[in-house]
């Protein structure tokens, strides 16, 4: 199941003790449907507990009958009001007129203090999706009307929240791309379960890409360790076949012997892993000596 069905499953198990937050939630659902307006109204969804909750609460509040319609590939569910009457008795019972021009939220409908966010939770039952937070940080609502994805930014900023909106195949789109800005949203519309489920995929993937960024610096410093001891290496190894080591002096000889062990260690290590231990300038003075002696054979 998509981190997406989660939320919206997680959002259809909430109950809501005042009618008005039921009412809210409902309008939300509606809005923001394929269609809204007097002469006909259609709600979709890939999910059918959503459509059979959308099929519910038109009953209860308007008492109007409807039938699911599911698409031949049977991945789509829908609900249409092609009734005049009926789309009329829905539009007004959200207190819209038809003599409006544009379609925006209606905030009369809002009786107490959690409507609002019942109404965001509809909205994103209706025409929202979430990208897993393991992949993408990715919250968006994909809104037919430019005027209504106006009016809904607005209700959000209300609560701090900060949308972005861009114009993807004809359709108004109002996103989030701020993992904390999702979060709060979830709490917001009352996913809380899903927000920790995100907040703890968050903290996780935090500390692997820790783990992997230090994994990759000491890789890239012992390459280049490695790269800056080269040189040294093959000095050493001239020195050896042409000479042997017994060539140099006991201070130099050990040196390279310490060298030739240990090509890995930078030359602050190879210094202190003599006993007593070298300071980094007397450890590279001894080694440029031997490259000096290679160069001279």
């Amino acid at each position: 199941m998509s981190f997406s069905s989660q939320v919206k499953n997680e959002l259809l198990k909430n109950e809501y003790e005042n009618r008005c937050c039921l009412k809210s939630l409902f309008y939300g659902m509606a809005l923001f449907s394929k269609s809204f307006s007097f002469s006909e109204i259609t709600f979709q969804s890939e999910n059918e507990g959503i459509t059979e909750l959308f099929k519910h609460l038109l009953k209860e509040l308007c008492n109007i009958e409807s039938k699911i319609e599911i698409s031949p590939s049977g991945k789509s569910f829908s609900i249409d009001i092609p009734s005049k009457k009926n789309a009329a008795k829905l539009m007004t019972f959200f207190g819209h007129n038809a003599g409006e021009k544009n379609l925006v939220i209606n905030h009369s409908v809002f009786d107490c203090d959690n409507c609002r966010n019942a109404f965001i939770a509809g909205t994103f039952l209706s025409c929202g999706t979430i990208s897993s937070p393991e992949k993408d940080y990715h919250l968006e609502f994909t809104v037919a009307y430019l005027n209504l994805a106006r009016s809904f930014i607005t209700l959000l900023e209300e609560h701090e929240l900060s949308p972005k909106f861009i114009k993807r195949k004809g359709y108004n789109v109002v996103y989030f791309k701020d993992s904390e800005a999702i979060e709060d949203f979830l709490y917001i519309m009352g996913a809380s379960s899903s927000m920790f489920d995100m907040m703890n995929i968050k903290i996780v993937k935090e500390i692997r890409n820790s783990a992997n960024r230090k994994a990759n610096c000491e890789t890239a410093n012992i390459e280049k360790t490695i790269k800056a001891s080269m040189p040294q290496i093959e000095a050493i190894l001239k020195i050896k076949k042409k000479k042997g080591l017994d060539f140099l002096s006991e201070p130099l000889r050990q040196m390279a012997q310490a060298r030739l062990d240990n090509t890995e260690l930078s030359l602050s290590e190879l210094a202190e892993s003599f006993e007593p231990p070298l300071s980094k300038s007397g450890a590279n003075h001894r080694l440029k000596r031997i490259e000096q002696i290679a160069e001279e054979l």
